[in-house]
């Protein structure tokens, strides 16, 4: 069964939540860019809850049957990146997220809410 990229983003961006993910943004650029249908990006104010909501992602995506994803960063980074291909979820530090401001970036994008997935 192919899992839908809506779905994945769906089970992603609950799982942000439930770890009180902070001012978690969708970014629909499916129809802009090749890389991912979705973007998620979401603040960590610690790295603690940063590592937190990155095995809560995981392991959520796991349990959906999503091949493990491309992870960069680690325990101690300000910048975690997660690639299951079809969605990419970026958890930031408030610094980091602020310098990088992805969705200034992608803002031809289209920024939906969890209900629109």
């Amino acid at each position: 069964m192919e899992l839908s990229a809506a779905k994945m983003a769906k089970c992603a961006y609950e799982a942000l939540a439930e770890k009180k993910g902070e001012d978690i943004t969708i970014v629909d650029i499916s129809e802009i860019s090749p890389i991912a249908d979705y973007f998620l990006i979401a603040g960590g104010s610690s790295a603690v809850k940063r590592n937190a909501m990155t095995d809560a992602v995981e392991e959520a995506m796991a349990r959906l049957g999503a091949e493990g994803a491309r992870k960069e960063g680690n325990g101690q980074s300000t910048w975690i990146l997660l690639d299951y291909k079809e969605i990419i979820v970026h958890i930031f530090s408030d610094e980091d997220r602020s310098f990088y401001d992805l969705e200034r970036v992608w803002r031809d994008g289209k920024r939906i809410s969890p209900e629109e997935l």
